[in-house]
């Protein structure tokens, strides 16, 4: 049990800016409010001396453990390019938690991560949500298969291109993707019927398994997708199969969504809008920029803020965030695109995200303000115990 004393609490919820204090006990936050040490005579009391204190930083999208730091080819695993169609493939049995990365994410407030296969495939294989802290994979797991990974735009069309196969246009990749997705569909019918004449005692002939559609037919139980897609082109297309399928789905990067707001607003797309940081690398990139963060805010889209880890290293999450803020996102808001905001767009937000009662105890005391290139966290908890401290 810890009684967190002085907090200056930015909780992502209904307390922000004020004084506080947090009782962690069996792993999650039982109290938040004004507490008495007295009550709480086996409590370890950490005083946060009036410093910021935040949920843990959550990370919608990124690569960590599956794409290993500092060994090249042995540790990279998130890109299987042998097929443009792989919705079998897991991200769970690729991470790495000996990823060196790990370490310097918790240290720098990182607590949950949404990780998964790369975008070299039109349908990749499903991420899985994870706590930074853990020795083995089954320490860290949060949501075993969280969502399912997709790609529209430059990146399977050059992996497939180059093998002279399709995809080699964005035609022939969104062609793909719909053959898969009613192929799935039509896998699923067929198993529901069999299901049902099970129950019925029908004699009804069960389909042939497949790996491949098995995997995709969650799609159609509300099973979370996530479409990477760049350009206002790839954008709207990901829209279009969003609705054609009545897909749970989520634009990944979406780095020019600030250009099409109205349409994006119109149609109730979440984003999850990065990396940002770094240069234009690829043409799909020349209209990134840090103003799109307000933009989209000021049009009332929803979207939280990713690293796309290896890409900007997740310990300098809040560092892009920070650009952002200086670019006219409002503070408090830049702060929820990477806690509440990515939690709820990821399916996670009853547990982490926020400082509440009930939550995960995922909780981060900084020795400055969090934006600030210069500030550390002091102490780091994952379910209720100190993992890191200064």
């Amino acid at each position: 049990m810890y009684l967190i004393k002085n907090a200056n609490l930015l909780s992502m919820a209904d307390i922000n800016y004020e004084i506080c204090d947090i009782l962690v006990e069996d792993g999650l936050i039982k109290k938040v409010g004004q507490l008495n040490v007295k009550d709480y005579p086996k409590a370890k009391v950490i005083d946060a001396e009036n410093n910021f204190v935040t949920p843990g930083i959550v990370d919608p999208h990124c690569h960590i453990g599956i794409f290993e730091e500092a060994i090249g080819f042995e540790g990279a695993d998130g890109n299987e390019m042998t097929s443009p169609i792989t919705p079998e493939l897991r991200a769970l049995d690729a991470i790495k938690p000996q990823d060196v990365a790990f370490a310097e994410t918790l240290e720098a407030g990182v607590t949950t991560v949404c990780t998964g296969p790369g975008s070299a495939n039109l349908i990749g294989g499903t991420f899985c949500i994870l706590k930074t802290y853990g020795k083995t994979i089954d320490d860290m797991i949060v949501v075993e298969e969280s969502s399912m990974k997709m790609a529209l735009g430059e990146n399977p069309k050059r992996v497939y291109r180059s093998k002279s196969q399709m995809p080699s246009t964005r035609m022939g990749s969104t062609a793909l993707i719909r053959e898969y997705l009613q192929k799935a569909k039509d896998y699923k019918e067929k198993l529901d019927e069999y299901n049902v004449g099970i129950k019925e005692n029908k004699d009804v002939k069960k389909p042939d398994f497949n790996a491949k559609l098995h995997s995709l037919a969650r799609v159609f139980d509300g099973f979370p997708v996530k479409i990477h897609a760049h350009q206002q082109d790839d954008i709207v297309t990901a829209i279009r199969i969003i609705e054609e399928f009545g897909l749970n789905a989520s634009i990944e990067h979406a780095t020019e969504a600030h250009l099409i707001t109205e349409y994006v607003k119109n149609h109730n797309a979440n984003l999850i809008i990065g990396p940002t940081l770094g240069s234009k690398s690829k043409y799909e990139l020349r209209n990134k920029t840090f103003k799109s963060a307000k933009i989209l805010k000021d049009a009332g889209v929803n979207f939280a803020i990713m690293t796309d880890h290896p890409v900007i290293h997740l310990a300098n999450a809040l560092t892009q965030v920070a650009i952002f803020v200086r670019e006219g996102l409002d503070e408090l808001d830049g702060l929820k695109a990477v806690t509440i905001d990515a939690a709820r767009i990821n399916h996670i937000e009853d547990r982490v995200g926020s400082i509440e009662v009930g939550k995960d105890a995922d909780i981060v005391i900084w020795d400055g303000h969090p934006y600030h290139y210069m500030t550390k966290t002091k102490y780091v908890f994952v379910n209720g115990e100190v993992v890191h401290k200064q």
